[in-house]
């Protein structure tokens, strides 16, 4: 994997969030949304996590993150 997709695969998510109305997505609706595969968005949400942008629940039904 090339770590320039990593960055790509961030923006992609974090576009979907910010373009949604309440800046909260489920995991499905993010990949509805995205296109991306289950590991491409996990990698992502590593690497909006690291830099603060998200925060990230975990419940019985769904991951769900949101935009900060």
């Amino acid at each position: 994997m090339n770590i320039e997709l990593f960055g790509f695969w961030a923006g992609a998510v974090y576009e979907a969030l910010d373009a949604s109305e309440t800046r909260v997505l489920g995991y499905k609706q993010i990949k509805k949304a995205t296109k991306l595969k289950k590991e491409e968005i996990m990698i992502a949400l590593g690497w909006l996590g690291r830099e603060g942008k998200i925060v990230v629940t975990v419940n019985e039904d769904d991951t769900i993150v949101e935009l900060v």
